[in-house]
């Protein structure tokens, strides 16, 4: 009893290129970003399209670091760590591009950001970040949105350069 092959289809699968990674946990993204507790803001990347967009959630819970003194009685996230939160999905962005593995880039400026309604204890703020231009290989401008509940808690726009 003989076996037929067919050459072409195993070489096929031999050539097929390597999937690309969509998801990182925690522990991956800390192979990425230097940022360490209490300032490692990103729990999970669920979505990453490969130089273009990466969503990111922060669990926020009542033991966040910051929460005994912002507010006493009323908890909640401050805008600046909200920020910084969608500031490390784009980090997770800029990394990844060819190249960039272990090169840092610092936050350099936001515009036009708003906050729409209070992070809280309790609430998963989802982080979608898209690079919209990256240039000399030093600066990037990001949109960024967060959402909790499909409503919009805060959007704007990051800069970010390159440190050597």
């Amino acid at each position: 009893m003989s076996t037929l092959i067919d050459t072409n289809a195993a070489q096929q699968e031999i050539e097929q290129p390597p999937a690309i990674k969509t998801t990182f946990t925690v522990e991956e993204i800390h192979e990425l970003l230097p940022h360490r507790y209490p300032f490692a803001l990103v729990d999970r990347i669920i979505d990453y399209v490969p130089g273009k967009k990466a969503v990111g959630i922060k669990n926020v819970t009542f033991n966040e670091p910051y929460f005994p003194g912002h507010i006493p009685g009323r908890p909640i996230m401050p805008g600046v760590m909200i920020v910084e939160s969608m500031a490390q999905v784009g980090g997770i962005i800029l990394t990844l591009l060819p190249g960039m593995k272990g090169t840092f880039f610092a936050f350099a400026g936001i515009d036009k950001v708003r906050f729409r309604r209070p992070v809280v204890p309790g609430d998963r703020l989802i982080m979608t970040v898209e690079l919209l231009s990256f240039k000399m290989n030093r600066i990037a401008k990001m949109e960024g949105r967060g959402v909790v509940d499909d409503q919009l808690a805060v959007e704007g726009t990051m800069m970010f350069s390159r440190i050597d």
